[in-house]
């Protein structure tokens, strides 16, 4: 009994150290290398509360409840037949889209910080602006089973560069807030880097490069997640590929809308 104390003390006290030597290395790191603002540059916070404050909202009452365009309410110029048969479409292939901010210069700083520079910890700033916009109705239905949260995986080179999946690190965040679980549904693209492309090349280079997993399940009602909406492209075709796999509604997340 009392050799079962002592090594209950001893692993407690090595729980301590570790501990301690944990908040101590971070200090540390605080010290010489202090978290700063992704927008303002201000040490704090990774998102310091006047920069979250002054983003580009998009106002729920003036965008499209379809494709989420911040200003397309009453007659969207992003997905009107003209636009859609760009991408090669003539409709879209989920139920609606919602995005929480315009594509500016304070939210290419956070993505840029968060996917190239590997500051991991804005995902949860992400995911705190996004969850409050999706509707009950998006998770759960009296006769059905909750949604299930998944994203949009990047290609293998972008997952090797980065260290890590920014899409299902951001839906793991966003999912959690919401309540719901985060599966993975669809397999790796070969795409090309979209960033570096226009409408038509975004298009083309994206069709048919998503495929469903062979293992996964097919959920009835799914909630796509991706960082930024540019044109539409990627969601689409992720969607086609979440259809091929059987899921009947699926409703599109981002943080950011290309405007």
């Amino acid at each position: 009994m009392l050799g079962h104390m002592n090594r209950v003390q001893t692993t407690a006290r090595a729980s301590l150290a570790a501990t301690a030597g944990l908040l101590l290395a971070r200090a540390a790191c605080e010290t010489l290398w202090p978290t700063r603002c992704a927008v303002c540059d201000e040490p704090g916070s990774v998102l310091c509360e006047r920069c979250r404050r002054s983003l580009p909202f998009i106002d729920y009452w003036r965008a499209c409840p379809r494709c989420g365009a911040p200003f397309g309410s009453t007659l969207c110029t992003e997905c009107n037949p003209v636009m859609l048969g760009s991408l090669g479409r003539s409709s879209l292939p989920y139920g609606a889209c919602r995005s929480a901010i315009e594509y500016g210069s304070d939210a290419a700083r956070i993505v840029a910080a968060y996917k190239d520079r590997g500051e991991r910890r804005l995902a949860e700033s992400m995911a705190s602006i996004m969850a409050p916009l999706v509707p009950p109705e998006w998770l759960r239905r009296a006769d059905g089973d909750p949604a299930v949260a998944t994203f949009v995986p990047a290609t293998r080179s972008a997952l090797g560069r980065r260290g890590f999946d920014h899409a299902e690190l951001l839906a793991t965040a966003t999912a959690e807030r919401l309540g719901i679980g985060v599966e993975l549904l669809l397999g790796r693209p070969k795409s090309l880097d979209q960033r570096a492309l226009g409408r038509k090349g975004r298009a083309r280079n994206m069709i048919g490069r998503f495929s469903p997993l062979a293992s996964a399940r097919s959920p009835s009602r799914v909630l796509l997640l991706d960082d930024v909406c540019t044109t539409g492209a990627t969601l689409a075709d992720a969607a086609d590929a979440l259809g091929a796999l059987g899921c009947n509604e699926v409703s599109c997340l981002t943080f950011a809308r290309v405007w």
